[in-house]
């Protein structure tokens, strides 16, 4: 009898899986023993990615399901949600910019084997982080009703001030579940920063119907009940965060001694950050801006826009996944003194994001008015969320350029180029140029669309060229 129909013979070994497989189970699994400095750049990103990626979709479901569900309560109500919303990107302004330098600032600890300095820096950046988030929450709920008068909203829309005073005033939750998953990225965890937002998008998904409509044995609360779903979600996901971050076997492990207060590595940290956190408000203050322009042509161009940049958003948010993965890789790499590696790194990063987000720009512009019409029957809102869809879609191979490179730039410390970018291209040229096409040339809503689209391929253009004069792999931190 041969070995191999003998019943009493060990069974032979299973096939291996694919390549490919292999790298996704270990990207949803998590690479706890893979050194990123080390081994194929091409496997590296694509297992810090993939789960970046998927949390980045997660965080983006966030803004869609409150859309979706508060489209059903008509324009005023999706017009306060975009109007909260520009308040809330100074919150995460400082949110992303405080993360990005705590995350160059991890990533070079870990880089250089220096797990104690990774875990301590990051101890101080939630602490920084909390308090901070707290003294902002505070000032956003007692101004929420002027806040909205300010931005030009009509009666109905300030009616709904509820919405905007919970958001603003639960920032924390907003802060510290940016801050914990950009210690869980840039440390390597990065699948348990997916199932972070996993977790709190479960959560959001199943409250804020249930709230805003009073499904079961929940409460009526209408807008309200959007604002609520989402605060406990994020709370929740926060909290679980942390809970893996005090976990031994962590890559970073949080213990008592590392909270006590140094304020030394703070002014670091905020040094660091500072930069980067006027460089994403610069940013995301441009949408204040514009937001502020388009209220001037009503509460329809308004909703329109929300909707459209909501699912722009979607589809950006992961390509952030693959540009958080390439700034892991830079601020890795140059902790172990691989610079050339951490190039490498950005251009393969980059050019995964245009085929990404190339397709998906091509789907949105044959494919806008079905899209739009899954979050409104409203004609005179459609329209508006057509034009914004495919306008804003056609620079979307240059986006993904920009922000991976952008991105690359921050992870290596070096936040103070993309800050100078964003200052020219967001305010120098995309506001004044929102406003000449949008009212002195008379294109209405459609002259701030293509402000938008103009801008960010710039962007691209200019990131990309400074990016390869490499001044960027000195930056110590």
């Amino acid at each position: 009898m041969s070995a191999s129909t003998d019943p009493l013979s060990p069974p032979a070994p299973a096939a291996p899986l694919p390549s490919i497989w292999q790298a996704i189970v270990e990207a949803l699994r998590g690479a706890h023993g893979r050194d990123f400095t080390e081994g194929p750049i091409g496997r590296a990103i694509f297992i810090l990615a993939v789960p970046m990626v998927l949390e980045q979709v997660m965080e983006s479901v966030f803004a869609v399901v409150d859309v979706f569900v508060v489209a059903h309560l008509g324009a005023d109500a999706v017009a306060t949600v975009g109007l909260t919303e520009s308040f809330m990107t100074m919150l995460y302004a400082m949110a992303i910019g405080v993360s990005i330098g705590a995350g160059a600032m991890i990533s070079r600890r870990i880089g250089e084997k220096d797990a104690e300095g990774a875990a301590h820096t990051a101890a101080q950046v939630l602490l920084f982080g909390l308090a901070a988030s707290l003294l902002l929450g505070a000032i956003g709920a007692l101004a929420a009703t002027h806040l909205l008068a300010m931005m030009g909203a009509s009666a109905g829309v300030q009616a709904n001030v509820s919405f905007t005073r919970i958001m603003l005033g639960c920032s924390a939750s907003v802060v510290m579940l940016f801050l914990v998953n950009a210690v869980l990225r840039s440390s390597g965890d990065a699948a348990i920063a997916m199932r972070v937002l996993w977790l709190a998008n479960g959560i959001n998904i199943i409250l804020a119907p249930a709230l805003v409509l009073g499904l079961g044995p929940f409460p009526k609360l209408g807008i309200a009940g959007a604002a609520i779903g989402t605060t406990i979600g994020r709370g929740v996901g926060t909290l679980f965060a942390l809970s893996k971050l005090i976990r031994p076997g962590s890559r970073i492990q949080l213990k008592r001694h590392h909270f006590a207060l140094d304020a030394g590595l703070i002014r670091r940290v905020v040094g660091l950050s500072g930069s980067a956190t006027f460089q994403v408000f610069i940013g995301m203050a441009s949408w204040i801006g514009l937001t502020r322009i388009l209220a001037s042509f009503g509460s329809n161009a308004l909703a329109g826009y929300t909707i459209g940049i909501r699912i722009v958003i979607f589809a950006l948010l992961p390509t952030f996944g693959l540009a958080n993965a390439a700034a892991t890789m830079v601020g890795q790499a140059l902790g172990a003194r691989k610079p050339e590696r951490a190039e490498q790194s950005v251009w393969k990063a980059a050019r995964y994001a245009s085929v990404f987000l190339g397709a998906v720009g091509v789907v949105f512009v044959l494919a806008a008015r079905p899209i739009i019409s899954v979050f409104t029957q409203e004609a005179a809102v459609a329209a508006y969320a057509v034009s914004a869809l495919r306008t804003i879609s056609y620079g979307f191979v240059f986006y993904a350029y920009g922000m991976v490179v952008t991105q690359s730039f921050n992870g290596a410390g070096d936040t103070r180029t993309p800050t100078w970018l964003n200052l020219f291209v967001f305010w120098m040229l995309e506001i004044p140029l929102a406003w000449v096409l949008a009212t002195v040339f008379g294109m209405g809503p459609q002259g701030a669309f293509w402000a938008m689209t103009i801008s960010f391929s710039v962007l691209a253009v200019a990131s990309a060229t400074l990016f390869r004069r490499g001044t960027w792999k000195s930056r110590m931190v």
